[in-house]
C-alpha cells in the first residue's frame, strides 16, 4: 500500500508490478478515485494502461471491492468500533472498513499464489524460518518468503522465489551453490550474506567471504566482497556500496533506523505486519525516525511512532491508519 490516500501508487522501477503489489496498488486507487482530482485521475489512466497486468488487476480489485461480502464483513467490523469508541468525524470509513473487510476475508493476499507453489518453504508475514541444508548450509527466511532447492551428487542449486533470507554456505570444494534470485544468478562458497528480492529487484548484502553475481538478462558478472552491498535490476547492476549495519539487524530479530524517512520505516514495517498500515497525514512523511524496534512487534512500533509524532492512530482488524 502506499502511505497516503492522497498521494498516487507507486509502480516498481521497470513500470511493471508483481501481481501482489498490483492488487496493492487497485485497492489504492479505489479509495483515491472516490473524489479524485484531474491530475490524479490523469495519473489513473497512465497507471491503468502502463501493463496489461494493472487493467486485469484492477478489474478484479473492482469486483472484490463491491461484493455482498466484503460490505457485509465491513458492516460487522463498523459494529464494534461504534460500541468501543464516541462517535467522531472520519475521513472514508466506509472505505476504510472495506480495506480491512478484504484483508479479513483474505482476498487481497498471496494474489501471488502460482509462484509460491514452486517453493519448498515459505513463510507468512512476519515471520520467520531457519532451514538446514543438505550439504550442512544455513538459510534464514526472513518474512513473506519463498525458497527451493536441490543438493544432491550432480548439484548445489537453490531459488529464492520471493522475499529475503540469510545465507551461511557451507565450504565445498567439489562445487559452489548456484542461487538464483530473479534478475540475478550468484555463485558462492563458504559465505555468508543476505538477499532480499522485491519487486523485480535484488539486493545483495555480504557479512563474510564473497558472492560472484551474474545478470540473468546480459551476462555481465561482479563479485561482492564482505562488507559490500549491491543492487542488481532489469537493467543491470548499480555500482557496489558498503554495507550499512542496520541491513542484517533483521537476522537478530531487531529493526534498525538511523534518520530514516518515517514513509521508508512505514513501507518496512508493512512488510511485517499481516494487514495495511496507511499514512494519510503528509507532514508524517519525512519525519526522520532513529529508534532500534523487536521485529515482531510491528504494531507496537506504528503505536510508539504514533505516540512521539502526536500522530492520531486508528485500529481496526488487520488495518491501522495514522492521521
Amino acid at each position: 500500500m502506499t502511505n497516503t490516500h492522497d498521494t498516487p501508487p507507486a509502480t516498481t522501477q521497470d513500470g511493471e508490478s508483481s501481481s501482489a503489489s498490483a492488487m496493492d496498488q487497485a485497492l489504492d486507487w479505489l479509495i483515491l478515485l472516490e473524489n479524485p482530482t484531474p491530475e490524479q485521475r490523469r495519473q489513473f489512466e497512465a497507471w491503468l494502461h502502463a501493463s496489461p497486468l494493472h487493467a486485469e488487476t484492477f478489474n478484479r480489485a473492482q469486483l472484490i471491492w463491491d461484493s455482498p461480502q466484503v460490505a457485509q464483513c465491513a458492516r460487522q467490523l463498523q459494529a464494534p468500533a461504534a460500541a468501543s469508541s464516541p462517535p467522531r468525524r472520519r475521513r472514508h470509513p466506509w472505505r476504510t472498513l472495506a480495506i480491512a473487510a478484504v484483508l479479513v476475508l483474505g482476498l487481497g493476499s498471496f494474489t501471488d499464489l502460482p509462484l509460491r507453489l514452486q517453493a519448498d518453504h515459505l513463510t507468512a508475514v512476519g515471520q520467520q524460518q531457519r532451514l538446514h541444508l543438505d550439504d550442512g548450509s544455513r538459510v534464514l527466511l526472513n518474512t513473506n518468503s519463498a525458497f527451493s532447492s536441490t543438493i544432491n551428487a550432480q548439484q548445489r542449486a537453490a531459488r529464492l522465489h520471493q522475499g529475503e533470507a540469510f545465507f551461511e554456505i557451507s565450504d565445498s570444494r567439489d562445487q559452489p551453490l548456484k542461487l538464483e534470485v530473479g534478475p540475478v544468478r550468484a555463485s558462492v562458497r563458504d559465505t555468508a550474506f543476505a538477499v532480499r528480492y522485491q519487486n523485480g529487484v535484488a539486493h545483495v548484502g555480504v557479512q563474510r567471504g564473497d558472492v560472484d553475481l551474474q545478470a540473468a538478462h546480459s551476462g555481465a558478472w561482479v563479485r561482492v566482497s564482505a562488507g559490500e552491498s549491491i543492487h542488481v535490476g532489469p537493467n543491470g547492476f548499480n555500482q557496489p556500496t558498503r554495507l550499512d549495519h542496520t541491513e542484517l539487524a533483521w537476522t537478530q530479530g531487531r529493526l534498525v533506523f538511523e534518520n530514516r524517512p518515517m514513509s521508508e520505516v512505514l513501507a518496512e514495517l508493512r512488510r511485517y505486519y499481516p494487514g495495511w498500515i496507511i499514512n494519510t497525514n503528509e507532514r508524517l512523511a519525512d519525519v526522520a525516525v532513529t529508534g532500534n524496534y523487536r521485529l515482531d512487534q510491528p504494531l507496537e512500533v506504528v503505536r510508539s511512532l504514533a505516540h512521539i509524532t502526536s500522530a492520531r492512530l486508528q485500529e481496526f482488524p488487520a488495518l491501522v491508519v495514522l492521521n
